[in-house]
């Protein structure tokens, strides 16, 4: 239902207003002066508002402006008496959505309010798209993991069901959420966070709950809490396996009945809101140790999804790597670095403790460190260098490869420049390693270290074939 405030200092035009906008079905908040419209508009966050251009103290115009400095997306509609025309086509000038004119037209009003709804529907949803797609990204995977996992997501995402999604730190359970979310029915209302971790217990209800001005000290005006503003659409509770027993008692309350009074307040505010939750803690440990409540965890698992860890998606590192450095080369306006074969097989095998936020980071280091040069894998951060096996000297390499794969006969022309030379060398130890192998190109590969297209490339380029 549809939230709309009415800040005007008439009452028979309030009433009036009131009237029309509750028989079509919307809920409606009055103000009778621009400073009070201001509060309850910071405090319960309508939908849209019907802003009077003269008022007592601040005028109409003036509130126009601090509503759309407080809340850019909140669509105005300014009521203009006789003589205020001009003054309301200003107002439109300067953000305002449109004008009515008194003696009010009950056509006239509700045409202009479902239209300036759907405009401010459509800005959220814009918003929400902006702030997911540029990072869809990190849930590209071709790895069966993660066809599953988009399959599962695409299926529960247009439902109201609540999901509980699991993972490592840094697996992009938040990303999860929104495309959850932007997927979802309620992709047009609010998705809030709420860092379960980051409150604390004293100020809990008051984060969660709200409260009236002057419920306590510091409760200087009224504030919606984040259940209140996230009223029709998503509620994602993150690092839910941190809080408090005594905090989960009061978030199992709210969740089983979706109604609650502001702290200092008598007035039951009920929200229909769908719960995303996440956590990178094992609950079911936490259940068996009575750190997790077991009736909590069964409310919010109702679908649980789990983010694989990066180093069990396959292939996916090379696809996100690639993602990743197309978009920051176009953020920071430089070329892409090339990646050494060899820099990219230790990639591979590296571990990524931080999963896909480390591998974004990396990316981005190494598009602002090496734009348009290649990276080698002495470049690589010293964690991904294996600990105690220093890369060899060129000349320990030519020492130790030698003899192996080069008769005494087969000394190279001393006469050669470096490339020439260094290709002569890899033609020989591409021809005697795949005898070694049997003409098998697959175990070629797995044996040297290299990438099989990038081998078969290499192969043939000099001519050598498997046979």
């Amino acid at each position: 239902m549809a939230r709309i405030l009415i800040i005007d200092d008439e009452e028979p035009i309030r009433f009036s207003l009131r009237g029309i906008l509750e028989d079509e079905g919307y809920e409606v908040l009055e103000a009778a002066t621009a400073e009070e419209g201001l509060e309850v508009a910071d405090a319960e966050r309508p939908d849209l508002v019907f802003l009077d251009i003269w008022l007592p103290g601040m005028d109409g115009l003036t509130a126009q402006a601090r509503l759309k400095g407080n809340h850019p997306d909140l669509p105005v509609v300014m009521i203009s008496g006789h003589g205020t025309i001009e003054t309301a086509v200003s107002a439109i000038q300067q953000g305002a959505y449109d004008f009515i004119e008194k003696p009010l037209s009950l056509e006239k009003v509700v045409i202009v309010a479902a239209r300036a709804l759907e405009a401010g529907s459509l800005r959220r949803e814009n918003q929400v798209l902006r702030t997911v797609l540029p990072e869809q990204d990190e849930l590209i995977g071709q790895s069966p993991v993660m066809l599953k996992f988009q399959e599962l997501l695409a299926r529960v995402a247009p439902t109201d069901v609540w999901v509980l999604l699991t993972g490592e730190n840094g697996t992009g359970k938040e990303l999860a959420a929104r495309a959850l979310h932007a997927g979802s029915r309620r992709a047009d209302a609010p998705m809030i966070a709420v860092n379960c971790a980051a409150i604390p217990e004293e100020l809990i209800e008051s984060e969660l709950f709200g409260h009236e001005k002057g419920a306590f000290t510091s409760a200087d005006q009224a504030r919606a809490g984040r259940f209140e503003m996230a009223n029709n659409g998503t509620l994602f509770l993150d690092e839910i396996g941190d809080m408090s027993l005594k905090t989960q008692a009061k978030i199992l309350r709210i969740l089983q009945e979706q109604s609650f009074e502001r702290v200092g307040g008598t007035r039951t505010i009920k929200v229909d809101v769908r719960v995303i939750a996440a956590t990178n803690k094992n609950l079911e440990e936490a259940i068996a140790a009575g750190t997790f409540r077991e009736d909590l965890y069964y409310r919010l698992r109702v679908v649980p999804l789990h983010l694989p860890p990066l180093r069990e998606r396959g292939g996916d590192l090379d696809l996100l790597l690639a993602a990743f450095t197309e978009r920051l080369c176009r953020v920071h306006a430089c070329k892409a670095p090339v990646y050494a074969p060899e820099t990219m097989e230790r990639l591979r095998r590296y571990p990524w403790p931080g999963n896909v936020r480390e591998l974004r980071n990396f990316a981005e280091r190494m598009v602002i460190l090496f734009g348009g040069k290649t990276v080698l894998s002495v470049d690589l951060p010293p964690e991904m260098t294996p600990q105690g096996k220093p890369e060899p000297s060129a000349e320990a390499a030519s020492a130790a490869c030698e003899p192996a794969f080069l008769p005494q006969s087969a000394v190279l022309d001393p006469d050669l420049d470096f490339k020439k030379a260094r290709a002569v060398f890899e033609a020989r130890y591409l021809e005697a390693k795949l005898h070694e192998c049997g003409g098998n190109i697959t175990r070629l590969a797995e044996t040297i270290g290299l990438e099989r297209s990038y081998l078969h490339r290499k192969l043939k380029g000099y001519g050598i074939s498997s046979e």
